[in-house]
């Protein structure tokens, strides 16, 4: 039967502890100390962590100085150490000695190594006792997964072999049938609100009962319109470093969320030909983009909102001036603009329909991913959009879990212990 190890990927211990305690609730196995988790509080949380009597796996990503981490690990209390395998032969056979001698096993990590079949079989001459196949987050979130490379690793290796890389339930059940013996799983528990239903649902898949699961699942380009449909603006922004945000754009209409690929129009102050134009030049479930001046005059009203919503467009963000606010307000389509005003311009045939253009002090080509909803607009670089679509899906999640725990009784400073963090002169 393959065994659960969960990884506890966090920066704070007490957090940690908790979903531990529910995730062992659930039925985990072995419960790991992650990377971050231990360059935060230290190896004192391994201590803390055996406190469970589970096996402890302290994920250190060892590439130097075996001897000295694996002897650390050990007298905190790690059953197993996981290392690199990009890691020399030499520091790698450093820390199998190191951990023979206090009694702890080791997992070789061959994250970011392709040629994994010969140095499986490095490894396993050098004594080893797990194979670890590992896909990190950074690669997850541009839509990679273990289980082509798991599978090599089972043809190859005569060690248990386990997966780790944005497994949730339904992948949980693959990995075993593949031929994992122990699945990895961090995302799907320590990001889940309740870590014992969703440690048990996992547990429940591994054991065979065929599970369906969306949750904590990684987007693929063909389903980016349906990731963006389920974050918000401010989930975007966090997922791109606070880039992205287009300034004095407003919604005319609040409770929108606007989802779609931006066709873009530059035109002058009040001149409203190309951006009507646009209308027929769109496609259904585009948004159209416009850079339209100081907005003096509106280039934007009520006969445009109905044209545009009859032809399927998914919304409008006009840098510039509309106009009709008070009908486009009880119309169906979103519109967002930096100016309501009463004054409609020319049509005087002016500008370029499908150029690059700056809205919100953004720049934007037809293409890009544009999403908006109460918060105001975000522009998603379309050659970036399947990566920012699953880092803003982890801040949502993420963020689940932290409601959670303020909801039982804890506030938003003490959940993220910002006392520990704040730059001390």
């Amino acid at each position: 039967m393959a065994l659960l190890q969960v990884a506890l990927d966090l920066i704070n211990g007490h957090r940690a502890i908790q979903i531990a305690k529910e995730a062992i609730e659930g039925g985990a196995d072995w419960l790991e100390a992650g990377t971050p988790l231990i360059k935060a509080e230290g190896m004192n949380i391994v201590r803390e962590l055996k406190k469970f009597n589970k096996k402890i796996v302290a994920d250190m990503k060892t590439i130097d100085v075996g001897a000295i981490e694996a002897e650390m690990a050990a007298k905190a209390g790690a059953d197993v150490i996981c290392i690199l395998g990009l890691a020399s032969n030499e520091t790698i056979r450093e820390v199998i000695k190191a951990a023979r001698r206090y009694g702890m096993e080791v997992m070789v990590d061959l994250i970011g190594i392709d040629e994994i079949e010969k140095r499986i079989k490095e490894i396993e001459e050098m004594g080893a006792d797990y194979i670890c196949i590992h896909t990190s987050i950074d690669e997850q979130m541009v839509g990679k997964n273990p289980f082509d490379l798991l599978e090599r690793a089972i043809r190859t290796s005569n060690l248990p072999v386990a997966v780790a890389g944005g497994i949730n339930a339904e992948m949980a059940s693959q990995a075993v049938k593949k031929g994992a013996s122990i699945v990895i799983v961090g995302g799907a528990i320590i990001k889940a609100e309740d870590a014992r239903k969703a440690t048990e649902l996992i547990k429940k898949a591994m054991e065979g009962v065929e599970i369906k699961s969306s949750e904590f699942k990684k987007y693929s380009q063909d389903e980016l319109h349906d990731a963006f449909s389920k974050v918000s603006t401010c989930n975007i922004c966090d997922a791109m470093h606070n880039r992205g945000a287009m300034r004095g754009i407003h919604p005319i209409k609040k409770g929108a969320h606007m989802v779609g690929k931006a066709l873009t129009v530059k035109t002058m102050d009040g001149d409203w030909a190309k951006v009507v134009e646009a209308i027929d030049v769109a496609g259904k479930g585009e948004v159209i983009v416009v850079q339209a001046g100081e907005g003096r005059q509106a280039v934007w009203g009520e006969l445009a909102t109905l044209s545009a919503y009859k032809k399927g467009i998914a919304g409008v963000v006009i840098d510039g001036a509309v106009r009709d606010a008070h009908i486009i307000e009880k119309m169906d389509l979103p519109v967002f603009a930096k100016k309501v005003v009463a004054e409609a311009g020319e049509p005087k045939g002016h500008g370029e329909i499908g150029c690059e253009i700056i809205c919100g002090g953004q720049i934007v080509r037809k293409g890009d991913w544009i999403v908006g909803d109460d918060n105001g607009v975000v522009v998603i670089p379309r050659e970036e959009a399947q990566e920012i679509a699953n880092r803003a899906i982890n801040v949502m999640e993420r963020e689940n879990r932290i409601r959670e725990e303020i909801r039982r009784g804890s506030t938003l400073s003490k959940v993220l212990d910002l006392k520990k963090w704040e730059v001390r002169k």
